[in-house]
Parts: structure tokens; C-alpha cells; sequence
């Protein structure tokens, strides 16, 4: 905690600092998402640009846990729960970048028809 006025401006100015930055990887995510020129991968909207977007969500929301919720200052316990959150965001990252690149397959061989139904055969 901060006991002086000096201390109380530094951390003003850390909160104004960390507010700016999330901000700005906002402005990012959403460019990424939209702005041609930032689309990496193949036209539009794929994997790489998902994984790209989870991977700015989980600095901001390390960023977010770390400074305004004080757990940079936590036992050990604190964080190996923060390691797990990465390594499942990561696992989570893994299987969206995974979905984009496995093709559903239409149709159930065992009972004719699949769980997606593709526009051209939706209505027959």
C-alpha cells in the first residue's frame, strides 16, 4: 500500500500507465480483426488471426490480474493457479487454431446426416 503522497502519484501513474496500454492492445485485438493489411493467414478471419487475438487477450488479462487485482505480491499458490490459467488459455488457443484448420466433415455415414448441415443442403 502506498503511505505517502510520492508513493500515491507513482502508483497514480503505473494504474494511467497499465488503463493506457489495455487500451491500446484493444485498439490491436480489434485491428487485427477487421484491418486488411493486419490479416495474417489467409483471407479473412481464420486461425492465426484467432490464436493472434487470444494471445492479446491473455497479456491484457495478465496485465489485469497482475496490477489492478495485486496478485503480482501472492504466495506461491497464487502462482501456480496463474501458470495453469496460462497453460490451459494456450490449450484453449491450440484447439481454436486447430478448429480453423480441421474441416467439419458433412454428414454422419452411420445416420446420413451430420450435426452441420451445409447451406446447399439444408433445406432439401
Amino acid at each position: 500500500m502506498a503511505d505517502t503522497p510520492e508513493d500515491i502519484k507513482n502508483a497514480q501513474k503505473k494504474y494511467i500507465l497499465i488503463g493506457l496500454i489495455l487500451f491500446v492492445f484493444t485498439v490491436v485485438t480489434v485491428a487485427v480483426a477487421t484491418v486488411p493489411w493486419l490479416d495474417f493467414g489467409a483471407h479473412g478471419f481464420d486461425g492465426i488471426d484467432a490464436v493472434i487475438g487470444l494471445l492479446i487477450a491473455s497479456v491484457k488479462a495478465t496485465l489485469v490480474s497482475a496490477i489492478f487485482m495485486h496478485l503480482n505480491h501472492e504466495k506461491m499458490t497464487i502462482y501456480f493457479l496463474i501458470v495453469l490459467g496460462i497453460l490451459m488459455g494456450i490449450c484453449l488457443m491450440a484447439l481454436t487454431a486447430w478448429a480453423f484448420i480441421d474441416p467439419i466433415e458433412y454428414g454422419n455415414p452411420l445416420d446420413g446426416d451430420g450435426f452441420y448441415n451445409p447451406p446447399e443442403t439444408a433445406n432439401q
